[in-house]
Order: C-alpha cells, then sequence, then structure tokens
C-alpha cells in the first residue's frame, strides 16, 4: 500500500510539474517537425502484423498529420542499461536517431532492463536514462525529450518482471524525469487492466499500439 501510495505521488509530481511546450500544428510552417521513437520490440512493433503501418510511431505519424515526420526506431530486445545485454547505445538504430536531428524524441525503453541478467546493473539505470537525456538534449536540432514509462508486462516472461518494472524502473523514471526537467507520458496506466491487447503478455497487439500512439499525441500537442 505505502509503495502505491508512493507511485501516485510520484506520477502525480512528474505529470503535473513539467511542462513540455505542446507543438500547435497550425504554428508549424516549413520542414514538418522530426519525431524520434527510440525503443525496444514494443516500439519495433514486434508481433503486429503489418508492423511497418501498424506499430505506434506509425500510427503515430499518420495521427499527426503531414506536419510532422515520426521514425521508427525502436530495436527488439534494447535496453537502456550500457552493460545490458543488448544496450541501445550500441545499436544502428540508436545512430541513425541521431543523425536524424530530431525536434522531438521520445524515450520507451526498461521492459528488457528488468530481465535478472541485466537488472544486476539497477544502480546505474538512472545515470545511464540521465547521460541519453542529454545525448539528444546536445544535438543542434535541440530536441525535447519525452520519457515514457513502460507498458505493464501481464506475464514474466523471457526473464521480463512486472514488479522490477512497476516497483523499481518507473520510480527511477520518474526521479529521474523530475531531476532532468523532462515531460514524463504515463504508459503504464494507459494500458494498464488492458490484457485483452497483449496476446503474449509482453507486446501490444495493433489496439495496443494505437492506445499507445494516441497517448503519445496527447501528450505532445497538449491536448
Amino acid at each position: 500500500m505505502m509503495f502505491e501510495l508512493l507511485l501516485v505521488c510520484l506520477i502525480f509530481v512528474g505529470c503535473a510539474s513539467i511542462r513540455a511546450p505542446a507543438f500547435r500544428p497550425e504554428k508549424i510552417h516549413g520542414e514538418p517537425v522530426k519525431i524520434a521513437c527510440i525503443g525496444d520490440s514494443i516500439t519495433y512493433g514486434a508481433g503486429i502484423q503489418g508492423r511497418e503501418t501498424n506499430s505506434y510511431p506509425a500510427v503515430l505519424g499518420r495521427l499527426l498529420g503531414s506536419k510532422f515526420q515520426v521514425m521508427n526506431f525502436g530495436v527488439s530486445g534494447a535496453t537502456l542499461l550500457k552493460k545490458g545485454d543488448l544496450p541501445y547505445w550500441n545499436t544502428a538504430e540508436f545512430r541513425e536517431a541521431t543523425r536524424f536531428q530530431p525536434k522531438a524524441v521520445i524515450i520507451k525503453l526498461g521492459t528488457n532492463d528488468s530481465k535478472p541478467q541485466n537488472w544486476r546493473y539497477s544502480g546505474e539505470f538512472a545515470l545511464d536514462l540521465e547521460d541519453m537525456i542529454e545525448h539528444f538534449r546536445r544535438l543542434p536540432s535541440k530536441p525535447m525529450v519525452w520519457l515514457c514509462l513502460p507498458v505493464p508486462a501481464y506475464e514474466d516472461r523471457w526473464g521480463i518482471s512486472e514488479k522490477i518494472i512497476s516497483e523499481e524502473i518507473i520510480p527511477i523514471i520518474l526521479e529521474v524525469a523530475q531531476k532532468k526537467k523532462c515531460p514524463v507520458i504515463d504508459l503504464y496506466s494507459a494500458l494498464s487492466n488492458r490484457p485483452d491487447l497483449f496476446p503474449d503478455k509482453i507486446h501490444p497487439n495493433a489496439q495496443g499500439a494505437e492506445l499507445i500512439a494516441k497517448t503519445i499525441k496527447s501528450a505532445l500537442l497538449g491536448e
């Protein structure tokens, strides 16, 4: 009960005290606003039929319209931890996202970090997240960085632990968001109590990806 109360307070602080400058489509002229979606298999769209058009970055692009250019830089199995078994830092997608020079960066990592071989380095998670925020903030394009809370894991599979996600990783993300003044997108709450959207209990289906995209769109536009 105490943890649940703490989590509610952290979510309130993280979401209420950090105000991201919302993108207003009517004020966007010239080149489309570039948005980079950083993440793991859930961002990539693993398990979704026609993931090229039904992953959440693809759906987000359609929802936002022609004034935005949304790119999917998801990597299945990727970790935020630099010492994880597949660090996002070492991927071609990380380098491509950097070269993309986005104006907005959506970071959705943490699910794979909950695996035992990765979470043994839990003490480095906050610092690695801060480093990723600063990496993108230092780009010439000066992007705004949003941090996503991971979606729920409806079963402990492939080493992924719901308990670690909800009780350890999410509080760290919220603390870092507060420290680095990053807005938070609460995908955990948005997809809670919806196991029907997770066929394998870990990855959302197309309907779940659409819900993620709508939640992110609302955050980006300040709806």
